[in-house]
């Protein structure tokens, strides 16, 4: 006989739920950790049940106990009715992209877009008869003056990718309902504990979760988590592509969950530290974190977020601009703490001179190179003598 339980998960705080989500150890004799089921093929008990597939496993593609219990986990996290585990973040925008997108249709990208996915929309998604634009992030409910008669998605990121701005996801997400738009959204950064994107208007929450949810930096996984309107689309399109998340990897992503609360609490407090103590620097044009007052997208984030990641950028103040990227290799070959690796939400500190040439809105500074940080679950004070070294290197090019 089960326990009776008297408290709602749905009423709990945030690590409450973290420590609780996607499974409950009476199904499996009590263990608090799910089995790791490793699963291609499954047995029928007869030919009837394999030919209705009237059970709940039928092959190791469509899921097994271990990924289903990461998936249960994300959809409580996200307010989701259906998630899909795929091998990558940039397979989780691909995926839905493929799902809700056909040859003719027109799709809005946002000019901030992680660079990859830019590379997919004017490759493959071209070279299949889809027509992109990219708009500006900060044009809000504007975006209606851009959506044609074939537009069927509207792609965000909130904040941008490497240059932190910021989208009124809400007033964006109203317009492009109006015209029976999608609208997906790219919610790495915040994580649903700082933002649940569907509550916000948006149709499908996308996430690396190779970053804060396994935050080991040994994973590469993602997540798409869809409303009841749009589930059934990005279901039949996984199934139809054959793309699917190991058992192993959702075991050890529903572990990195457990944790996430108290890891972004630290990552959130020490970043927010480092960027008020690099906007202070007059070696420091300006410094990118939605969570700073002096941020131009400022007032959206303290308006729809609960909270501030561990990733931001800075401009190193450059006089000449045939000096960018040298005082930009010398300030990153000076750190030590710091390491030199694409990627963040681990627990390690990283930092990398980012490229905006693909940009078309969105240009780069002109003050001088960006420079995005990873701020991990080191000591401050550490971290800072470690920018310093770079920033006294910088200045001696």
């Amino acid at each position: 006989m089960k326990r009776q339980k008297t408290l709602s998960l749905d009423e709990s705080g945030p690590n409450t739920r973290l420590a609780h989500l996607g499974h409950d150890p009476q199904d499996y004799f009590g263990f608090v950790n799910p089995p790791v089921v490793h699963a291609s093929t499954v047995l029928f008990p007869d030919s009837r049940t394999m030919e209705t597939r009237a059970q709940p496993y039928t092959y190791g593609t469509r899921g097994t106990p271990t990924t289903d219990a990461l998936c249960e986990a994300l959809n409580a996290l996200e307010g989701a009715a259906g998630t899909i585990l795929v091998p990558s973040g940039l397979a989780a925008i691909t995926v839905p992209f493929l799902a809700y997108l056909s040859a003719g249709d027109h799709a809005l990208i946002v000019d901030s877009v992680y660079s990859p996915c830019r590379q997919f929309c004017d490759t493959m998604l071209k070279r299949l008869g889809v027509e992109i634009d990219y708009y500006d992030p900060a044009i809000g409910a504007g975006i209606e003056q851009l959506i044609r008669p074939n537009t069927r998605l509207v792609h965000t990121e909130a904040p941008g990718s490497n240059t932190m701005e910021m989208q009124d996801i809400r007033a964006i997400a109203d317009a492009a309902h109006r015209h029976d738009c999608v609208v997906t959204i790219d919610n790495t950064w915040a994580t649903p504990l700082f933002f649940r994107a569907l509550d916000f208007g948006a149709d499908v929450s996308i996430h690396a979760t190779t970053k804060y949810p396994s935050g080991h930096s040994d994973i590469v996984m993602g997540s798409v988590s869809a409303n009841a309107r749009h589930w059934p689309k990005l279901l039949e399109a996984q199934l139809t592509l054959g793309i699917c998340g190991s058992p192993d990897d959702s075991y050890q992503i529903l572990r990195g969950l457990r944790t996430m609360g108290v890891r972004l609490a630290h990552h959130q407090a020490s970043a927010l530290e480092i960027a008020r103590f690099l906007e202070a620097r007059e070696d420091v044009a300006r410094v990118l974190h939605p969570a700073l007052e002096s941020f131009p997208g400022h007032a959206i984030w303290k308006r729809d977020f609960k909270g501030a990641s561990g990733v931001f950028s800075f401009v190193l103040k450059v006089d000449a601009p045939e000096q960018f990227k040298k005082k930009a290799h010398a300030f990153l070959d000076a750190l030590s703490f710091f390491g030199l690796g694409y990627s963040w939400g681990g627990y390690e500190s990283l930092a990398v001179h980012v490229n905006l040439q693909d940009r078309t809105i969105c240009k780069a500074p002109k003050e001088g190179p960006v420079i995005r940080l990873q701020i991990g679950l080191e000591d401050v004070e550490d971290l800072k003598r470690d920018l310093e070294n770079g920033f006294a290197a910088a200045a001696a090019v």
